[in-house]
């Protein structure tokens, strides 16, 4: 029967450890499914970045198990191992300090292997061993005792029968505790799977101590076993002769100061402080195992049963030092709740953190400002002139001059000046060649020369197998289509270089057809007034030049692409 208990509850655990991962993927900082309901505002107002710190998370409680060795500090050497066992619940109150409340039971006992006579004081033994007690003896003014064997009148410890002190003690212990975690937040890594930690706190200790000094109802002869009887002479063989002669019953309640200390249940009941270490080995999020050690001071002599240690025969002398005990275990802690994050000594508050530092979602990052101190747009890094108030510039932050006359576009009152009317005035009003009506065959004829009337047409530079436009072609090519709208019956050649291999003519043809597809779709000009040309001799592979077309100047404005399932560039 009972190896199915154990079944059992190795089957629940081993559940408990494969089924408990249902917080995994939950960010304790932004999900407010874990956030208790008295800090959402506080929750709000950080997710809307009116407030720097995050609402603590709802987080799970943890349940405990132990059992281990416990073992009594004091007068009268311990016997090991002997058992204890205990249960705790803890609750974390930040991602440091947490606070348990725990339980433990132990059973201590302990065995002298030196001879002792100085008990007159300790009922437990000197009601059984003590020989009687006949008055005050004249001549030293101390209690005479009686030897029935001689006749004799003896002091009170020659009277003393050697004994071997012994004992058995049942604890049980209700202490509060304070844990602080020592490893949680860490600066090289994310989370840990073990958990070092520290505690201490105050409780109640209540306590039975019983000692075996009778052999049924007599006393024990323990005259055979005293080591200078020459018969046993260390530790080892005195604790192996008496184990040979007591018995187990511990039958005579050791001194427990009676009325003079508070009792519950009959147990004497002591205010004890405690102190320990302990490490925990996460099985999953929601089981592990923990090794501890805890030390308890319980300010009392009587824990063994033995007020006064054993120094000199015939010289009781009071111990003062108190008795303590030791509790060293391994558990099983279990994490309880619902909507909750595991135990906060188990997360480290430093994930987030470094997380909006690689990779910021709710960072409220300030807008940057690049100097720019024209104000034309363009920052002072890559601006080469300092261009007046309202200007409009290129990307290098120069006044726009559209004819090239010499007066910025945002002061030239004659925004485009033919070639032959420059020089121009400040105002960028040119002067005529032909005042009168004398030349004026002259002046149409070359006013028809479509060459003289767009003037010099800007080239386009592509990156390095780009077929795309940046901004700054498309603001050349919008000077091209101005010009060609004030000179309706001008054409242009696009003309493109290099045709080594397959994807040199292809690049070619494709960067010839972005332009030629945006002057028509973007600026609105005539594809019959563009000739396409491309995979030409004589120019840089990365330029296509623009033109005016000479007069009778022919040639197609749409050509196939000569190796279109080839890979184009971007």
């Amino acid at each position: 029967m009972a190896s199915k208990k154990y079944s059992f509850l190795v089957g629940l655990i081993c559940l408990l450890a494969l089924g408990s991962n249902a917080q995994v993927g939950i960010n304790p900082i932004t999900d407010s499914s874990v956030i208790p309901t008295k800090r959402m505002p506080q929750h709000t107002e950080f997710l809307n970045g009116t407030y720097n710190f995050p609402a603590k998370p709802r987080n799970q409680w943890e349940v405990g198990v132990k059992v281990g060795t416990f073992t009594i500090s004091g007068d009268v050497p311990s016997v090991f191992p002997t058992l204890g066992f205990g249960a705790h619940v803890r609750k974390a109150f930040g991602y440091v300090f947490s606070m348990r409340l725990e339980y433990m039971h132990g059973i201590g006992k302990g065995l002298s292997w030196l001879q002792a006579n100085n008990y007159g004081r300790n009922p437990a033994w000197s009601s059984n061993y003590v020989a009687p007690l006949q008055g005050i003896n004249a001549g030293t003014g101390q209690p005479a005792y009686f030897n029935s064997a001689t006749g004799a009148l003896l002091t009170q410890f020659d009277a003393l029968d050697p004994v071997f002190y012994n004992y058995k003690a049942k604890v049980n212990d209700l202490s509060l505790q304070g844990v602080v975690t020592l490893n949680n937040i860490r600066f090289h890594k994310s989370k840990t799977g073990f958990n070092l930690y520290g505690f201490g706190g105050i409780g109640a200790t209540i306590y039975e101590t019983r000692v075996n000094a009778l052999n049924g109802n007599a006393p024990y002869d323990f005259s055979s076993v005293v080591p200078n009887a020459g018969v046993y002479k260390n530790r080892k063989d005195v604790r192996k002769a008496l184990k040979n002669i007591l018995d187990d019953s511990y039958e005579t309640l050791a001194d427990n100061q009676g009325t003079r200390r508070p009792k519950l249940f009959g147990n004497t009941l002591k205010p004890t402080g405690t102190i320990g270490v302990g490490m925990a080995f996460k099985l999953s999020t929601r089981v592990n195992l923990a090794i501890e050690d805890r030390y308890t001071l319980t300010k009392d002599d009587l824990l063994d049963g033995q007020r006064w240690q054993d120094q000199d025969l015939g010289n009781p002398s009071l111990t003062r030092d108190f008795d303590s005990y030791n509790y060293a275990t391994i558990g099983l802690n279990i994490n309880l709740g619902a909507k909750s994050v595991e135990p906060l000594w188990w997360v480290n508050p430093l994930d987030y953190a470094y997380q909006e530092i690689r990779k910021p979602q709710m960072m409220i990052l300030p807008k940057p400002v690049l100097p720019d101190e024209d104000g034309d747009g363009v920052t002072d890094q890559f601006d080469q002139e300092q261009t007046p108030q309202g200007c409009p510039v290129d990307t290098h932050g120069v006044s726009r001059d559209t004819d090239g006359d010499g007066i910025p576009d945002c002061k030239d009152k004659e925004l485009i000046t033919p070639t032959d009317w420059q020089p121009v005035d400040a105002d960028g009003v040119g002067k005529p060649k032909c005042p009168d009506s004398s030349c004026y065959a002259g002046l149409m004829m070359r006013q028809n020369d479509c060459s003289a009337t767009l003037g010099a047409l800007p080239s386009v530079s592509f990156a390095s197998n780009s077929t795309k436009l940046n901004d700054d072609a498309t603001r050349l090519l919008a000077i091209v289509a101005d010009r060609m709208r004030t000179n309706a019956e001008c054409k242009i050649v696009v003309t493109g270089y290099c045709a080594s291999n397959k994807r040199e003519q292809q690049r070619s043809w494709d960067r010839v057809n972005s332009i030629v597809t945006y002057l028509v779709e973007k600026e609105g000009i005539r594809a019959d007034r563009i000739i396409f040309k491309y995979a030409e001799e004589g120019g840089d592979c990365d330029t296509v030049d623009i033109r005016a077309a000479n007069e009778g100047e022919e040639g197609p404005n749409t050509v196939p692409a000569p190796h279109p399932n080839l890979r184009r560039g971007k």
